[in-house]
């Protein structure tokens, strides 16, 4: 019945926006293109995380525009982070926090107005390529959420075997892998594809002359594993030049031994494993090149844009969807509470928003769907969590009415404010940070008895209830039964921990 019930809902949701497609042409609207990147931390020029990093598509975006320099993903993996954006709704909301359910598969989210669909039903058509959604899209999800689908994008081509061939020390995922693809040009990777298809439908759009505004979502998988790009971008960044992220000895002394709980047993290897294997540099290299060969896709469809005299009334938004660990606090990979690990880019620029600014104030990838409803001069959808960043588009360093916040699993939660980092644990154990002082978090001040009235103040902003983890759940999912805590439903034992 169930199954009925949702082939029901399909089709008054394709009838609906159809309907609205016929009946509304709001040629003034402006058009929102929705630009995703997978696992980009700050490592893009204008956010200065890395000195050599090479991104002038995205640094000519961001200076068309507002740069919010101190943006937070909601959860520190894809699934929960995108379920977020796209919903606007918090993890500890839906109870999505693990790879898996998805959002259509779970009772808070199954009837859901998501971003893409609130677009369509004010009349715009919606396109996606790419990963915008977590990947595997569903017949159900592809029948709802977009009306016109490009290339899925992914991983792909791989070669027959993999170019780092040392055993990895957890898990032995065949993602995990980096290094120069054996081709001379980029049209064979995923994400030039995806790229291609935004490109495709920019131009088909540009010669119309009267139509609907459209909502293009663009979503590359880079610098997501495998670290695959082809040799030119390797290039920008020869071995012997590469430099290494700071990653002190010791760094973890004073940070509490749950924090390993939330990356226990992961495909992504230790900092030691990269050291002991010779791998770190190659791997932060073929990081860097992944990420320039995506800008340069970014930069294929803001051409396309300016080619067709779309710029002007389009709003575009870059984001990714967490950051990523590239040897910090001893790890690789995202899965923590930290700022490698949650802080990202985020870009607007279009009508309506300052040109050149940059705003530190602390924002959340929620308040996206929000602000661009407001941007578009949409009717609030009263159902999601974020607050719009309108203010801080028109005024760059207006207060922003509360910090950012990450989850990951239920009861592990980080604050960020534009001074501190706060992290509290499912086994009440806790971090702080100073940003003013200490902007690598290497000094956990959070045992110190002068910060108690700041942690106390900051501890205000914490979930007062988190969702269960919903049925389903599964993938980076930790839990406690009977006073044992569990990874992915194998008992975690502190003398088994892989450093």
């Amino acid at each position: 019945m169930k199954f009925y019930l949702r082939l029901i809902v399909v089709g008054v949701v394709i009838s609906s926006n159809a309907a609205f497609a016929q009946t509304s042409n709001s040629t003034n609207s402006p058009n929102i293109v929705f630009i995703a990147s997978d696992d980009l931390n700050d490592w893009i020029g204008v956010l200065k995380g890395h000195p050599q990093v090479k991104t002038p598509n995205i640094d000519r975006l961001a200076n068309r525009g507002t740069l919010f320099t101190n943006a937070h993903a909601q959860a520190p993996l894809c699934n929960p982070s995108r379920v977020s954006i796209l919903t606007g709704l918090r993890p500890t909301t839906t109870g999505i926090y693990g790879l898996a359910p998805r959002h259509r598969e779970v009772d808070r989210t199954t009837d859901v107005v998501t971003l893409p669909q609130y677009f369509a039903q004010n009349g715009y058509r919606t396109l996606s390529t790419g990963k915008i959604f977590h990947g595997g899209i569903t017949p159900e999800e592809r029948a709802t959420e977009f009306q016109k689908w490009g290339p899925d994008g992914g991983h792909n081509p791989r070669p027959a075997t993999k170019l780092m061939t040392a055993p990895l020390d957890m898990v032995n995922n065949p993602l995990i892998d980096w290094g120069v693809y054996p081709v001379e040009h980029d049209s064979v990777m995923d994400d030039y594809k995806v790229a291609s298809w935004a490109v495709e439908q920019l131009n088909e759009i540009g010669k119309e002359e009267s139509a609907n505004p459209f909502f293009l979502a663009v979503g590359f998988n880079k610098p997501h594993v495998p670290l695959y790009a082809t040799q030119k971008w390797f290039d920008l960044y020869p071995t012997d030049e590469v430099i290494l992220p700071m990653a002190p000895y010791g760094d973890r002394a004073d940070v509490p031994d749950f924090a390993w709980n939330l990356h226990w047993y992961l495909p992504e290897p230790r900092l030691s494993w990269v050291i002991e294997n010779k791998e770190w540099e190659n791997k932060v290299r073929a990081y860097l090149a992944t990420i320039s060969f995506m800008d340069a896709q970014v930069g294929r469809v803001l051409d396309a844009l300016d080619a067709n005299n779309l710029t002007e009334n389009t709003i575009i938004v870059f984001w990714s969807d967490h950051g990523y660990h590239l040897g910090e606090k001893g790890i690789t990979g995202k899965n923590s509470l930290w700022e490698r690990s949650t802080h990202v880019p985020l870009i607007f620029a279009g009508p309506g928003v300052t040109v050149g600014a940059k705003s530190s104030q602390p924002a959340e990838l929620l308040d996206i769907y929000p602000t661009l409803l407001d941007l578009a001069g949409l009717t609030e959808n009263v159902e999601v969590e974020g607050i719009s960043l309108m203010p801080q588009l028109e005024v760059a360093e207006a207060p922003r009415a509360r910090p950012a916040i990450t989850t990951h699993n239920p009861g592990n939660n980080a604050v960020r404010t534009e001074r501190w980092r706060y992290i509290k644990y499912a086994d009440g154990s806790e971090e702080l940070y100073d940003h003013y002082r200490d902007a690598a978090e290497w000094s956990n001040l959070a045992q110190l008895a002068e910060y108690s009235d700041v942690k106390a103040e900051l501890a205000k902003w914490l979930p007062t209830e988190s969702a269960p983890h919903a049925v389903g759940s599964k993938h980076r999912i930790l839990y406690q039964k009977d006073g044992v805590w569990y990874w992915e439903d194998e008992p975690i034992v502190l003398d088994k921990l892989v450093k």
